[in-house]
This record gives C-alpha cells, sequence and structure tokens, in this order.
C-alpha cells in the first residue's frame, strides 16, 4: 500500500461523494483538489460550477483560487457571478462544496472570525460566495480538520447555514425546501446528518481511526450510525494522478 498524509485521505475520501453527471459548485482549497481527482477519476461528466462564472471547465491541475482564469478552461460557458449563483438559484446545482474554521451540529458553518465580531482573536476571509452556495445548492459538503476548536457547540459566527437549529428551520428561514448539509469530509472520517434530527452523524472512519477518537475531537454530542465503516485507503492510481495531474505543484499534497 502506498504511502500517504491525511490531506491526501480527505481529497480522495471527499472526491468519492461526488457523483458522475453531477454539478458541484467549488470552494477554495481541497474542495478544488477533490473535484478535479472525480473529474480524473470517477466522474468525467462532473460538471464544475465556480464563482468567478466558469461553468463545467475541464480542469488540468487545480487553481490557485476559484477566480483564477484556468476555471474557465475549456468551460461549457464563461459567464459571470450572476450567472452561476441564478443557476443555484433556479435549483441547477447538486452540491455546494466548501471549507470551514468551525461547524456545529446541525452543520452551519463560520468562515468569518473566531472570537468576538468586532475584536476577533482571528479574522478569516468571509462568506465570499459560501452563504449563497449553502443556501442555494440542493446538498452542501464541508471538508473541515477534525478537533474541539473546529467541531463546536457554538459557532463564534454564522456564516453559511446549514440545518440552522434544526428541523424545518431552514424553511421558516426561507430557504429552498429539501436543501441542506450532506456530507462532512474531516482529518478522521466522513459524517452524514440524521434524517429526523438533522444532526450530524458517524458514517465512516479512516484506516487506523476509532470511534472513540472521533467523539474525543469532537466538541458536541455526535450521533453514530449503527454500522461504521471503515473508508478504503488511497489507492496507488489515485495517488498519482492526485500528484501528478492535480496537484502537480504541492499546493495542498504533500510533494512526495
Amino acid at each position: 500500500m502506498a504511502a500517504y498524509d491525511v490531506t491526501e485521505m480527505m481529497v480522495v475520501a471527499a472526491s468519492k461523494v461526488l457523483g458522475d453527471g453531477k454539478t458541484v459548485f467549488v470552494g477554495t482549497g481541497m474542495p478544488l483538489a477533490a473535484a478535479a481527482l472525480a473529474q480524473k477519476t470517477h466522474a468525467p461528466n462532473l460538471v464544475l460550477v465556480f464563482e468567478a462564472g466558469g461553468l463545467g471547465p475541464q480542469l488540468p491541475r487545480i487553481p490557485i483560487s476559484v477566480g483564477e482564469s484556468i476555471t474557465f478552461y475549456r468551460a461549457i460557458e464563461a459567464g459571470g457571478m450572476d450567472n452561476v449563483m441564478g443557476a443555484a438559484a433556479r435549483g441547477f446545482v447538486d452540491y455546494g462544496f466548501l471549507g470551514g474554521a468551525q461547524i456545529d451540529a446541525y452543520g452551519n458553518l463560520n468562515t468569518t472570525v473566531i472570537g468576538d465580531y468586532r475584536s476577533p482573536k482571528v479574522r478569516f476571509p468571509g462568506s465570499g460566495g459560501a452563504n449563497d452556495i449553502g443556501s442555494l445548492c440542493w446538498q452542501t459538503i464541508a471538508i473541515i480538520r477534525h478537533d474541539k476548536q473546529r467541531f463546536v457547540a457554538k459557532l463564534d459566527f454564522l456564516t453559511t447555514p446549514g440545518y440552522l437549529w434544526g428541523p424545518g428551520a431552514r424553511e421558516k428561514a426561507g430557504l429552498p425546501r429539501n436543501t441542506g448539509p450532506y456530507r462532512v469530509i474531516s482529518t478522521l472520517g466522513v459524517l452524514g446528518f440524521d434524517e429526523e434530527t438533522k444532526r450530524m452523524k458517524l458514517l465512516a472512519v479512516y484506516p487506523d481511526v476509532s470511534v472513540a477518537q472521533v467523539m474525543e475531537n469532537t466538541g458536541f454530542e455526535l450521533l453514530v450510525a449503527d454500522r461504521v465503516e471503515e473508508t478504503e485507503p488511497p489507492s496507488e492510481e489515485e495517488l498519482r494522478i492526485l500528484r501528478e495531474e492535480v496537484d502537480p505543484v504541492g499546493l495542498l499534497a504533500k510533494k512526495k
């Protein structure tokens, strides 16, 4: 079995969530690598959507940001932000794929500040298009490192809505019905959400990670599936594509 690091494990696990023939609104960072890897492996017909207006490009490598010109490479359409956000608002985008600094039990995300908003300990870039993506796409996927500082009982700031405070909350806030968080890809495993309570649930752990380890690193009461799966480690071919084609300069994946 080829050696891999946790970032590569996360990217590979996240890529497998993305189905062929689906549309995904991609955020900066690991979501870019996961979407590009999916497109180069099991999902060649995955349609990537970028905030700057690129729709359906064929990425030769991951861009530095969602605004880089490569996000228009061989695109179906090169439009603007109003066009792609409008497509999400009209229900044409299956997945919204985002990162975050904090996440809570209902999949709400913080990418704005740690600490008090007016005098924060850390200030992040903010929403960008993340609020729109989390509000309008059918299903939201988050990718985030797993510890009690990030998986928190209460966010320091609500940037992007998940299921807000529970069942029916999104609809009461005026968001589209049957939308919301779908999966969370962390450094320890893959999590989903309970259909009735809308609370986060552990579905799978990575090799050599225990359920107890996940619970110890979560700052809220985490639901656990009746049968927690163990994810397959990245294959040699997945790692080759990730390192040589998706991320050849090592923006995210550690160079070997």
